[in-house]
């Protein structure tokens, strides 16, 4: 999984959070936390939009690249850099194999209709 850097702003109580790769993809939280998923959250769907657009998805610069470039827009000054892992389309499903206690398993059975729609649920909220 590509992982991207971003710089963390904070001001006024809140976080804001840019990407050097993408200019233009910028997100927020209340929380450094909050700033982290909802980071993520829009670098995975600029991504999506560049790639329904038929543009280039670069590649992931080093942080040591990206001072090297310069670039004048990047405001360097108290960021804490952080690498946001770009997560796939929400979309796409993937088969897995897990083990799971049979009366952990008797219970979910007993309120879900799907498994695996349950657990994933459960995830989602779990991780916020």
């Amino acid at each position: 999984m590509a992982h991207y850097i971003a710089l963390i702003h904070e001001e006024s109580g809140s976080y804001g959070i840019l990407f050097p790769d993408f200019p233009g993809c910028v997100s927020a939280g209340d929380t450094f936390d909050d700033a982290i998923r909802s980071g993520a959250d829009a670098l995975a769907f600029h991504v999506a939009g560049l790639a329904e657009d038929g543009d280039v998805i670069p590649s992931p610069r080093t942080l040591e690249a990206i001072r090297a470039a310069g670039d004048d827009w990047i405001d360097w000054t108290n960021a804490v850099i952080a690498a946001i892992p770009l997560l796939p389309p929400d979309d796409e499903t993937e088969r897995v194999n897990v083990t799971l206690p049979k009366r952990l398993l008797a219970q979910i059975d007993a309120v879900a209709t799907n498994r695996s729609k349950f657990l994933a649920q459960a995830s989602r909220k779990l991780l916020g």
